[in-house]
């Protein structure tokens, strides 16, 4: 004969409950560290979509087709919202964390602007520089709480020294 256990079965009800909420709660954390970079990476995109001149430049050895760009960069997105998101579930993130990650998500988001839409090669280049030093900062800081969320960007640092170096050669072969 079975006995049912009420006491068993709440307990595995809570337990299913909790579990529900931590997973729903863990991908609310994934998604939105995912989005936030993707979703403005792609909004200036879009600014700068009729601005676009880096096909007409003159450019240096090295210099990726225009189409690897966007590609590249929705990958750099995706990790870097990961790797924030490491954080975040871990609860791992602190206000210098935050300041640090946003800001170079500003810095990130106005380069094409000043590059492409301004057409400020030489400021853009000086504007690059603080970005590549804030995602230095970025790594180091994300590597001292989770060292898997430190080596995800690494991959955007090597990104963006590259885009530091197209961004001085356009500029030295090609001028204002």
């Amino acid at each position: 004969m079975y006995k049912y256990n009420n006491s068993t079965n709440q307990h595995n009800v809570q337990f299913i409950s909790k579990a529900t909420k931590s997973y729903c709660s863990f991908n609310k954390i994934y998604i939105k560290s995912i989005l936030i970079p993707v979703v403005i990476g792609g909004i200036i995109g879009l600014i700068i979509s009729n601005f676009l001149d880096y096909n007409l430049l003159e450019k240096p050895f090295l210099a990726p087709s225009g189409m690897l760009f966007p590609i590249i960069w929705t990958i750099i997105y995706i990790l870097m919202g990961i790797s924030y998101g490491i954080l975040k579930n871990k609860s791992l993130t602190n206000q210098k964390i935050k300041i640090i990650y946003y800001l170079q998500l500003f810095v990130n988001a106005m380069w094409p602007i000043i590059f492409f839409i301004l057409k400020w090669r030489l400021f853009s280049f000086i504007w690059i520089l603080l970005l590549d030093l804030l995602v230095i900062i970025m790594i180091h800081l994300f590597y001292n709480k989770d060292k898997l969320s430190g080596i995800l960007q690494i991959p955007y640092l090597i990104w963006i020294l590259f885009a530091s170096y197209l961004n001085i050669a356009i500029y030295l072969l090609v001028g204002a």
